[in-house]
C-alpha cells in the first residue's frame, strides 16, 4: 500500500500547494488567461479556486498540466544552468 510514483510529477502534490505555486509565479492575471475561469478572473482566491477546480474535471486537468509546465521548464534551467 505504500507504493511509490516516481515518474509522476504530481505524486505528494496538494492542489493548493500546486495552486499556490502558479499563483506566486504567474499572478492571478496571467494564471487567469491561461486557464480561462471565473475563479481566476473575478475577485480570485485560493478558496474559491480551491472549491471550483475540485468540483470541475476540465479545470483541475488544466491546471495540473500547467504546472507539470512549469515544473519542467523549471527543470530545464536548472539544466542549463549547471553546463559550462
Amino acid at each position: 500500500m505504500n507504493e511509490t510514483q516516481p515518474k509522476n510529477p504530481l505524486h505528494g502534490v496538494t492542489l493548493e500547494k500546486l495552486l499556490n505555486e502558479l499563483v506566486a509565479f504567474h499572478g492571478w492575471d496571467a494564471l487567469g488567461r491561461k486557464v480561462d475561469i471565473r475563479c481566476f478572473n473575478h475577485d480570485p482566491s485560493i478558496a474559491s479556486s480551491l472549491k471550483f477546480l475540485r468540483r470541475t474535471p476540465w479545470a483541475r486537468e488544466r491546471v495540473e498540466a500547467l504546472y507539470i509546465d512549469l515544473l519542467r521548464r523549471g527543470a530545464k534551467q536548472r539544466r542549463n544552468a549547471a553546463e559550462p
